[in-house]
């Protein structure tokens, strides 16, 4: 039996365009998170942004 994951909130990365998802550790902070990672938190402004 496979598990699936219930519906979890997505968001767009505004440096690499993809959505992603809600994750556990995000779970107190989920209205502050921006960036889908430390790589594109860090790249913020190689954007043109």
């Amino acid at each position: 039996m496979t598990h699936k994951k219930p519906y979890l909130p997505t968001k767009i990365c505004p440096v690499c365009k993809r959505p992603f998802a809600w994750r556990k550790k995000w779970a107190k902070v989920w209205e502050q998170v921006i960036y889908c990672s430390e790589r594109c938190r860090k790249n913020k402004n190689k954007d043109g942004n």
